[in-house]
């Protein structure tokens, strides 16, 4: 492994990596071999993959012109999201072409020449667009090998012109698409609870949407760092472009499980808040992202959340979900609220247990 934690100054050496503002990628463009000490993680951290769960295919084709059909994706969606917390989704009307521009658009940002991108380097995460490697390098966890690209695109847009140029259009489009996506998979989730169809879009579920891309640069050691560390979503729903690369996995059964690359689909994940809602019918799943030789990985998260905007609502187990066999498991919460709290806990699932009364 090396240098043990005491042999080196943690703090020198983040603020050197910090202030370079080139990420992961730079390091990785100047041709090292090593793995540098702030990024080498815990060998416990690493158990292998299990590969006899198969992860739910999901076709969405009728699901909003044949009722019979509906009512199948309804069980499918229902039955996905109560036992793994993950599906994949295909037919679901967003133009193959459109994903693969977008894949090709944060390419082209991660891509731009060091002097150019350095300008969107900021580490204030409340910021409506800002490209960093970690909001959490003051955090005591290894630095994750992975740097990202942030926009929140709704309920305040940025103005066209803030976005970078290179992927200005294809970001602005591939959002709008998923919005539409994203409400027509909350009617599905609101009738797979047995509630009206519009339910979780009318209390706010879609309201919210950060487009990140993420850029995992192949690793010379693999085996010593991780793109994404075990955390689960602190929003109501996420949707996940990935490319051929893989690296993505999630916990079932205590185990995990790889997230297969499908062509032309589209991974779907329940969030921490939409669990609370539903008063555990509907589970978050715990994931990561484990690094490769191969590379680099990029992916497009979609994440429906109002995050750190203060809008005022409240959340809460769901009224018509509850009964007196079945009472309220969570106390009432702001998006902003439960947010702060799970930034507070560095992804840990234990924000969960925060709010379980």
């Amino acid at each position: 492994m090396g240098l043990t934690q005491d042999d080196f100054d943690r703090e020198s050496e983040l603020k050197a990596f910090d202030e370079t503002k080139g990420g992961v990628k730079g390091l990785v463009d100047s041709g090292i071999t090593k793995v540098p000490q702030i990024f080498i993680q815990p060998p416990d951290d690493f158990p292998q993959a299990n590969n006899k769960f198969d992860l739910p295919n999901i076709d969405l084709h009728g699901f909003d012109s044949n009722p019979v059909r509906r009512n199948e994706i309804v069980k499918e969606i229902k039955e996905a999201s109560r036992t793994w917390g993950f599906f994949q989704v295909i037919n679901h009307e967003i133009p193959v072409s459109v994903l693969r521009e977008m894949r090709d658009g944060a390419l082209r940002f991660f891509n731009m020449d060091h002097e150019v991108k350095r300008e969107w380097y900021v580490t204030d995460s409340t910021k409506k667009i800002f490209y960093n490697s970690n909001v959490d390098l003051s955090s005591t966890l290894p630095v994750r090998w992975r740097d990202s690209f942030h926009c929140r695109m709704a309920p305040d847009p940025p103005n066209p012109q803030e976005l970078p140029p290179l992927c200005r259009d294809i970001l602005i489009e591939y959002s709008k698409q998923v919005t539409k996506l994203g409400s027509s998979l909350f009617e599905l989730i609101s009738e797979a609870l047995g509630l009206r169809s519009s339910y979780l879009k009318d209390i706010g579920c879609a309201d919210g949407l950060a487009t990140i891309c993420h850029y995992y640069p192949a690793s010379p050691q693999p085996e010593l760092t991780i793109g994404a560390r075990k955390h689960a979503d602190n929003d109501f729903l996420t949707v996940l472009l990935q490319d051929h690369i893989g690296g993505l996995q999630f916990l079932h059964k205590n185990q995990w499980v790889n997230v297969p690359f499908v062509p032309g689909a589209l991974v779907v994940n329940i969030g921490d808040l939409l669990q609370l809602m539903s008063n555990d019918k509907v589970m978050s799943a715990e994931h990561r992202v484990v690094s490769s030789c191969a590379g680099p990985r990029v992916s497009v998260a979609c994440f429906f959340t109002t995050g750190m905007v203060e809008t005022g609502k409240v959340f809460e187990p769901i009224k018509e979900l509850l009964s007196e066999e079945n009472p309220a498991k969570y106390r009432p919460t702001t998006m902003k609220a439960f947010v702060q709290h799970s930034h507070s806990k560095v992804f840990d699932k234990s924000s969960m247990s925060h709010f379980r009364i």
